[in-house]
């Protein structure tokens, strides 16, 4: 059975079917009518020069155009449907599903990178992926390119997440699904800022580049209203040239993180954005500062290494993400680096006490008395686990991903496996469930929740689930610094 967010997740090329018959748009509607009766198509693409997609000439076409209206031998180009829409492979299938339906199509042609027709998409095989009620969260999901089309998309996934809730589905799928409509938008946004550059004046990229984001986001553990925290990759180029290429890159980042935040990415209050030259760097200099990072050991390097270090990429390529993850992976399991990270990470302690008591907030405020499940429950597994991972050498950057690896290369027991992937995945569910009732009832929506919410099964879950983890940062402590108290 699938999962309720697997939709989400499917890319057309994995559900598109033969490329459809195509002919050049000189033929005459008399041969392409035979080859459409010979091959019992019910449609047929008409390509250009280079094969793309010019137009498209349907049964009903072939009814109100051709049959005693037109010549046998008129250019098929004259009586074809245009513009014909089409989508990429690699598309996401939701999107694809969206467009069809609301062009009301029953077929759509498939192109690959360079705009050659590859496949076929039937809106039947497509739906059948999909039930009725995740049809009816591809329509909220799903607008126009524009700002104000993103910008709905944005505000409608709490209402998904309410759906996926209700339906019970466990809090990590759905952080996933918000994860990726969330990238999803920023590719989007990124793609309209450099059409808007094209045309202002500003060119083309005068060299390649990834943007990534880092934090929950790249860990694909978002929870509702993210803020932001990207960064810019860029190729390799001559210092000579830094004077020309960098405002082309600081324009970028203006309009983007300035379009995030209108969609509804509040700007980061940390200014971990591209608009900072520290989280805009070519290749070599991320090299260079990873590499001074990892030897320092300082509380601020510490922290600025603890951020980025979850990067994935969101627009371009991916090459230079990747290039940069082999070199983190491979730098940062140096023994005192993982140390300083740990004693700088001693902070992030669950909300357990002595006699298993559950401490609570005391700060004078709304939040008093009540659980700072993301400060004291989650940060302190996803940390320990982070720092776990570099010292395996994993590259996964999901917590989940991280636990399962780890068990795999025998750095976690089966009990401990199964202890801490069951406290992520029930600290979360509290915390999204809280999430969305602070959203129902109009209040800022945070990470604190009231004990006296949770019933008596969840409070000693959360206590077994804070004991699980205080467990494994303990050992992880001996572990790196030696310390056994």
């Amino acid at each position: 059975m699938l999962s309720h967010t697997a939709i989400f997740t499917r890319i057309v090329r994995d559900h598109m079917g033969p490329a459809p018959m195509t002919v050049p748009t000189a033929t005459a509607c008399a041969d392409a009518v035979r080859r459409m009766r010979e091959v019992r198509a019910d449609s047929v693409v008409v390509i250009g020069k280079n094969g793309e997609p010019c137009g498209i000439v349907t049964e009903q076409d072939v009814v109100r155009r051709m049959i005693f209206q037109v010549d046998a031998n008129t250019p098929v180009n004259e009586v074809m449907s245009r513009p014909v829409q089409y989508v990429r492979d690699d598309a996401l299938l939701y999107h694809a599903i969206a467009q069809m339906r609301r062009g009301r199509l029953r077929h759509m042609p498939v192109v690959d990178a360079g705009g050659g027709v590859v496949g076929g998409l039937q809106l039947h095989h497509a739906l059948a992926m999909a039930a009725e009620q995740m049809v009816r969260q591809i329509e909220i999901l799903t607008h126009s390119e524009t700002a104000e089309g993103m910008q709905h998309t944005k505000q409608a996934q709490v209402e998904v997440a309410k759906q996926l809730c209700s339906d019970a589905v466990p809090a990590p799928e759905i952080q996933a699904l918000i994860t990726r409509i969330n990238n999803d938008l920023y590719r989007r946004i990124v793609a309209l800022c450099l059409r808007d550059m094209a045309e202002s004046g500003w060119g083309g990229p005068p060299v390649g580049f990834d943007v990534i984001v880092m934090g929950s986001g790249g860990r694909g553990e978002s929870f509702l209203y993210p803020d932001q925290d990207n960064g810019f990759i860029l190729e390799d180029y001559p210092d000579i040239l830094h004077k020309n290429i960098d405002p082309w890159f600081i324009e970028l980042a203006v309009r983007m993180t300035g379009a995030l935040d209108r969609v509804g990415f509040g700007y980061c209050t940390g200014h971990v954005m591209a608009t900072n030259p520290l989280w805009r760097k070519t290749i070599s200099q991320w090299r260079k500062q990873i590499q001074q990072w990892v030897g320092r050991g300082a509380d601020i390097a510490l922290r600025l290494a603890d951020i980025f270090f979850d990067f994935v990429p969101v627009y371009g390529d991916g090459s230079l993400t990747a290039e940069l993850r082999t070199y983190v992976t491979d730098t940062a399991r140096r023994p005192f680096f993982l140390r300083e990270m740990y004693k700088f990470d001693e902070e992030h302690e669950v909300a357990l006490g002595p006699f298993n008591r559950l401490l609570l907030d005391k700060l004078d405020g709304p939040n008093k008395g009540k659980l700072n499940l993301k400060l004291t429950g989650t940060l302190p597994l996803v940390g320990a686990v982070r720092i776990a991972a570099l010292a395996s050498g994993i590259d996964v950057t999901s917590t989940l991903g991280r636990v399962t690896m780890l068990y795999e290369k025998g750095a976690l027991s089966p009990d401990e496996q199964d202890y801490l992937s069951g406290a992520f995945r029930h600290i979360t569910n509290l915390l999204f469930r809280q999430q969305l009732s602070d959203y129902e009832a109009g209040l800022e929506v945070g990470n604190h929740v009231a004990v006296d919410v949770l019933s008596k099964r969840e409070r000693d879950m959360l206590i077994d689930c804070f004991r699980a983890i205080k467990r494994y940062r303990n050992r992880l402590r001996t572990q790196l610094t030696g310390d056994v108290f």
